[in-house]
């Protein structure tokens, strides 16, 4: 599991977020929008996508019941299989490491894996994921959060074979 942002613009170079502008002009915005996306995973590809409503934050109710969404997919997805529990591998970040977090991991059976110094087999998200889909997203213009998040899903969906 693993989260990155998704930004309404991201300029590819330098030379395009340089704005000229008057000296009595009001500063630009910095971000035209973004949203966050929580991605859980496993080897056989996505699990689940979370995107963040706006104005709200990770907390750990909200992770909380990420969690449970998780198991009740991959519940769904072993149906059949023999299985021996959830390896579960996320940073660790407050809401990851709060006692409810941890008490609601603990409940639905996943067994909660520390998190690695962060180098490219240990974090496969940061060093093969995320940077293909930002690559994606870069230097373009979107209007809307549902546009940037349709042309993320777009790009997980036809490239993510190639990734696992």
């Amino acid at each position: 599991m693993d989260e990155t942002w998704l930004y309404h613009y991201d300029p590819e170079t330098k030379k395009q977020s340089v704005e000229w502008r008057h000296s009595d002009s009001p500063q630009p915005k910095k971000s035209a929008g973004k949203v966050l996306a929580s991605i859980f995973w496993d080897q056989d590809g996505i699990l689940l996508i979370d995107y963040l409503p706006k104005g709200q934050t990770i907390n750990a109710e909200y992770y909380s019941s990420l969690l449970v969404q998780l198991k009740d997919i991959s519940k769904e997805k072993s149906r059949g299989k023999v299985t021996k529990g959830v390896l579960f591998l996320h940073d660790n970040v407050p809401s990851h490491r709060a006692l409810a977090t941890r008490k609601k991991l603990d409940y639905l059976g996943f067994q909660c894996l520390d998190h690695p110094t962060y180098s490219p087999d240990l974090a496969p998200s940061d060093y093969h994921l995320f940077p293909g889909l930002k690559k994606q997203l870069k230097g373009r213009h979107f209007s809307s959060d549902a546009e940037v998040i349709a042309v993320a899903e777009n790009w997980l969906a036809d490239n993510i074979l190639n990734f696992f």
